[in-house]
C-alpha cells in the first residue's frame, strides 16, 4: 500500500496516511503568546483542519499524546480538551510533562486517527 504525505518538509511531514490510519506530527499552537486554554484551543482547531484534510475527524482518533510543558496547566488544559473530544469516543491518552522545543510552547499533541 501506498504512503500518502501531507506538507512534507525537509525535516519532517505535517500529517501521513498509510493503511486508512492518519499519523500527525506534533501539534503546537502558532499563537505562543496565548495561556493554555489558548494554545491548546488552537492545537484542536489545527488537529481538526488536518484530520479533515485526510477524510477523518475527531469521533476517529485512536489515540493521542499531549506533552505539556507545566503540569499545573493540567486542570485547564483538561478543560479544553473534554469540551472538544465528543462523548462516547474518547480517544485512550497519555500526557506528560516535557520541555517542549520552544520556551513559548506549552503543549503539544500528536494524534493517531482512523479515515
Amino acid at each position: 500500500m501506498s504512503i500518502q504525505r501531507f506538507d512534507v518538509g525537509p525535516r519532517m511531514s505535517e500529517m501521513a496516511v498509510h493503511n486508512g490510519t492518519v499519523y500527525l506530527a506534533g501539534q503546537i499552537a502558532e499563537d505562543g503568546s496565548q495561556d493554555i486554554t489558548g494554545q491548546t484551543q488552537q492545537v484542536l482547531a489545527a488537529i481538526d483542519k488536518l484530520l479533515a484534510r485526510a477524510g477523518s475527524d475527531k469521533s476517529k482518533i485512536l489515540r493521542a499524546q499531549i506533552y505539556i510543558k507545566d503540569l499545573a496547566d493540567f486542570a485547564a488544559m483538561n478543560a479544553v480538551w473534554e469540551a472538544w473530544v465528543v462523548p462516547g469516543h474518547t480517544p485512550p491518552r497519555a500526557t506528560v510533562q516535557a520541555n517542549l522545543a520552544r520556551p513559548e510552547w506549552k503543549i503539544e499533541m500528536v494524534v493517531t486517527a482512523a479515515v
